[in-house]
């Protein structure tokens, strides 16, 4: 797929382009969706007395929240391919909005299960934000692009944790008891969603030059059939082993900042004997760190390919890969909360810089297949927040336990990232590639 006149530069301040409405409204609608779908991990404590969850209970809408997303994000990239970004991010943000305003009906935990199971699917949009930036920005600052627009996105799994308890406070503060209040809480993302939506069809387009229906008029963009009809699209990223390899690679990175996520504001409540409120502000500090973090991994990944190429892309995502797998191993041993806080911040700051490398690699690896490539990938995020899941649903593992030998996995997928090879004609095509939007 040959998308002319992408941006070289980020013009951050700027919104007149459809590259940066592009770039601002993606990570925007990503921010919300993390509203959405992790909102209710720091209102749990209360979920768990009013339903009378037990930790495998817990556990188990943990894995439902991110396992419908394994194959929502198979799905949407393709989709992508075939109706653009723009409408799939619509429909996405529309429909999704549903289940997390409905969530508040539940009133056991099989309702609430299928609740959390059906706001998975909203995680999807972090497909569509990559792959819109990848089709709106230039090999010198894909990498950059793609991981702040994620980065900021993810941003909103560090403000969920902080905003929805006091969201939750601000309702009990007007009379309403805490088995209402923490349904009532969850409309507020419901709505913030069905309105991002309307807005994200109404201010952007697909491409550079125009929405991918009118580029096909034009004859600009092959239509969605034979080799590039989705099956096809599919296939030829299913059948490329570095496909796989990023899989790998992705579940490990973001995979555990998921699993983060839902279970931080309950680590530090249980095990630091702290409240509510102060355990979400802790656990948000995680995710806050996505403002500059995995925008870093993007920038390195961009600075490794201007002296390494594509090798130097790929070489720094190991290296991002295996200081997350120590770091986390450290954070699994602290025990007094002042480390814990420190060591956590640097494990976040790793993990989020290594989701950004791998984004700085997927745009390269099938251009003609860049939607299934980024939703086979991007569904491996999901896929180890699954598996890490079972980590911590186990009554005879201690979540301190579950996050020592989550360490031990990320630290073997890291060299994964050696299985993600290019021949010597696209090495130098894309260096020329590079060298050329370098101007």
């Amino acid at each position: 797929m040959d998308i002319r006149n992408k941006a070289n530069r980020i013009r951050l301040f700027s919104f007149k382009s459809p590259q940066m409405r592009a770039f601002h409204l993606s990570w925007f609608a990503f921010h919300i969706c993390f509203f959405g779908w992790f909102g209710i991990a720091p209102l749990m404590a209360v979920v768990r007395d009013d339903l009378g969850l037990t930790k495998t209970q817990i556990g188990n809408t943990i894995i439902a929240s991110v396992a419908i997303t394994v194959i929502v994000r198979l799905a949407i990239g393709v989709l992508c391919d075939k109706i653009g970004p723009r409408k799939a991010y619509t429909w996405l943000l529309c429909l999704g909005s549903l289940p997390v305003m409905m969530i508040g009906f539940a009133d056991s935990f099989e309702s609430f299960f299928l609740a959390r199971l059906a706001i998975g699917a909203i995680g999807a949009s972090f497909v569509i934000t990559q792959y819109h930036t990848s089709v709106m920005f230039g090999p010198n600052v894909v990498g950059t692009a793609n991981a702040t627009t994620a980065g900021w996105g993810n941003l909103g799994g560090g403000t969920t944790q902080i905003l929805m308890p006091l969201i939750f406070a601000g309702i009990l503060m007007l009379g309403v008891e805490a088995t209402l209040g923490w349904r009532l809480a969850m409309v507020v993302p419901g709505i913030v969603l069905f309105l991002t939506g309307i807005a994200y069809y109404c201010l952007t387009q697909d491409a550079p030059d125009g929405n991918f229906d009118e580029l096909r008029e034009r004859g600009e963009l092959p239509r969605a059939e034979k080799e590039y009809s989705m099956r096809s699209t599919f296939g030829a990223a299913a059948r490329d082993v570095r496909v796989w390899a990023l899989f790998v690679v992705y579940a490990a990175c973001f995979g555990v900042e998921l699993t983060i996520n839902n279970i931080a504001a309950i680590y530090f409540f249980d095990n630091f004997e702290l409240d509510l409120a102060t355990a979400g502000l802790i656990a948000g500090l995680f995710g806050l760190m996505n403002l500059f973090a995995r925008t870093l991994g993007g920038v390195f990944s961009d600075l490794f390919a201007r002296h390494g190429g594509l090798k130097g892309r790929v070489r720094w995502l190991f290296i991002a890969m295996f200081c997350e797998a120590i770091a986390l191993m450290f954070f699994a041993q602290m025990q007094v909360l002042a480390v814990a806080i420190g060591i956590m911040l640097v494990f976040s700051l790793f993990v989020q810089m290594a989701e950004g490398a791998t984004f700085g690699v997927v745009p390269f690896v099938n251009r003609n297949a860049l939607g299934a490539v980024a939703g086979i990938v991007g569904a491996g995020g999901n896929a180890g927040a699954v598996a890490a899941g079972f980590l911590f649903r186990a009554e005879s593992l201690s979540y301190q336990q579950g996050l020592l030998y989550l360490g031990m996995a990320v630290m073997l997928a890291s060299f994964f990232t050696f299985l993600v090879r290019f021949s010597p004609q696209v090495l130098a095509e894309e260096d020329d590639a590079y060298r050329t939007a370098s101007g």
